[in-house]
């Protein structure tokens, strides 16, 4: 298993550290460029869009229900550990790479949410699937390396990722419990109440798992947001001076800011990974959730999986860095300390909750590990719902379906109970393999989804004119749409359909 892990690890170090950045931010300058820079001719649509958008899913998902799935998966505990290790070895510079890459990112966010949108289908019980898997299949004409998509995705998030999040929660509980009541039990206890926890929800299928994060992905982030803006309310000198750093430390003005990385090109490296992986544009997750929703139009999603980005990364990984910063740990002697320490990841992991502590006191311990039980919490769903969205595609045997979600709980109940690092590895191959076959798949069907942009920017031209009442996509005939849409779901505008 040692060697196992070595090559896993090796695989999975050259995808995310060289193939997949450079592809993500070549995809995101490309879909950009195609699209006319939707995320800023459009930027007050995206950020409207999420008006509106818990009503008329007419017993599927809703576009907000769709948004929240996204943002579960978005904003895990990346968003804590994640941007304390880009501090750690980038500088506080490494924030404003994050920015750049974000903006960047939300132009491939949007593509390929509607294209997800575009080339979805209909179940029987009134709801939608989408997503890479049936863009490659539909709009390529490639079934079966959609299927190959489908088989990744759904083994790396129905099965190691419920183990890696599991994982993560147990030892969350038992470094708090470590000193107190509770410091003897087994990881497999804590393993099981993960699995009993998890269950309820993943045996729900789809529509369960929208239901619990339409409540729970907006509410944690909430509860994060005002937690930071305490920190930055109560001591504005210092929340001015991190912006200086972070500003600095990017562009080089002070490169000592930047601790033992010393250099601009390591605030880039350490930012353009960390803000690619925090917000998943181009990972193809999100378009599963885009594609499961209920919308007029397909660019609507587009907008709403855009805005997913902006949340994740200018809002929850900005309050991040800043708590840090302002709380003293932007000091280069505290990324010595953890870059030259046995292992920097270890020092990242536990900072933020140091840093938020050394300001508003001892008490948030206990908060501040809820928080990282509830991302990774979400995580597991958020995640679970692309794997079922996979399978969906494969196959709607219900025995199938079935033993996923039986499968699901069970690589919960055993990641809890013991550390798995080859599954970690896995994990990022297999998800990183399927990056690789989404990318090429939006730069092929880029202009499917420019041609659906064009059409919502015409009727919104006639709405303002007046000239019509509503916005609604209709594919039979669309003279901005490259060719026929196959399938029947965008071939007339029910009424259930408009807005």
């Amino acid at each position: 298993m040692a060697a196992v892990n070595d090559v896993l690890s090796a695989l999975s170090n050259w995808l995310f550290g060289t193939v997949l950045v450079w592809l993500l931010i070549g995809a995101g300058l490309l879909l950009t460029i195609r699209t006319g820079a939707v995320q800023l001719r459009h930027l007050g649509a995206v950020l409207r869009s999420v008006v509106g958008s818990r009503s008329r899913a007419h017993g599927g998902i809703s576009s907000f229900q769709a948004f929240a799935v996204g943002l579960a998966c978005r904003v895990g505990t990346g968003n804590i550990v994640g941007v304390a290790l880009a501090l750690v070895l980038g500088g506080p510079g490494a924030v404003l790479w994050m920015w750049v890459v974000a903006l960047v990112g939300t132009a491939t966010a949007f593509t390929e949410a509607t294209l997800g949108q575009l080339f979805k289908v209909r179940r029987g019980d009134g709801s939608f699937r989408g997503g890479p898997a049936y863009y490659i299949a539909r709009g390529l004409g490639l079934p079966a390396v959609g299927g190959v998509f489908a088989v990744l995705f759904m083994v790396a998030n129905g099965l190691a990722m419920p183990m890696v999040q599991a994982n993560a929660m147990t030892a969350a509980i038992s470094a708090s419990v470590s000193s107190g009541l509770g410091s003897g039990v087994s990881p497999w206890v804590w393993g099981a109440l993960v699995a009993v926890l998890v269950a309820p929800v993943l045996l729900g299928g789809l529509r369960s798992i929208a239901r619990v994060t339409e409540l729970m992905a907006p509410l944690m982030a909430g509860v994060y947001l005002v937690l930071v803006a305490v920190i930055i309310l109560t001591h504005p000198a210092q929340t001015l001076t991190a912006l200086g750093q972070i500003v600095s430390g990017a562009l080089g003005l002070r490169p000592g800011l930047a601790g033992v990385a010393g250099a601009v090109s390591a605030a880039v490296l350490n930012g353009v990974r960390r803000g690619l992986f925090s917000n998943e544009a181009g990972l193809g997750g999100a378009a599963c959730a885009a594609g499961s929703a209920t919308v007029a139009h397909p660019v609507q999603q587009g907008f709403m999986q855009s805005l997913g980005v902006l949340v994740d990364t200018v809002l929850i990984c900005t309050a991040t860095a800043l708590a840090i910063l302002v709380a003293g740990a932007g000091d280069p002697a505290v990324y010595q300390a953890g870059v030259t320490g046995a292992d920097g990841a270890d020092v990242s992991g536990t900072l933020t909750q140091t840093a938020i502590a050394s300001v508003l006191g001892g008490w948030t311990s206990w908060p501040m590990t809820g928080l990282i039980l509830v991302l990774a919490y979400s995580t597991i769903l958020g995640a679970f719902s692309y794997a079922e969205v996979s399978l969906d595609y494969l196959t709607r045997a219900p025995w199938a379906t079935t033993a996923l979600r039986l499968g699901a709980v069970a690589c919960a109940f055993i990641g809890g109970g013991t550390a798995l690092t080859t599954v970690w590895a896995l994990a990022d191959v297999l998800l990183g393999l399927g990056a690789l076959i989404n990318l090429v798949a939006l730069a092929l069907l880029a202009r499917w989804a420019v041609g659906a942009l064009r059409d919502w920017e015409s009727q919104r031209r006639a709405l303002a004119e007046g000239t019509t009442t509503q916005i609604r996509f209709v594919a039979t005939g669309n003279p901005h749409l490259p060719g026929e849409l196959p399938g029947d779901v965008w071939a007339e505008a029910p009424e259930r359909a408009r807005v």
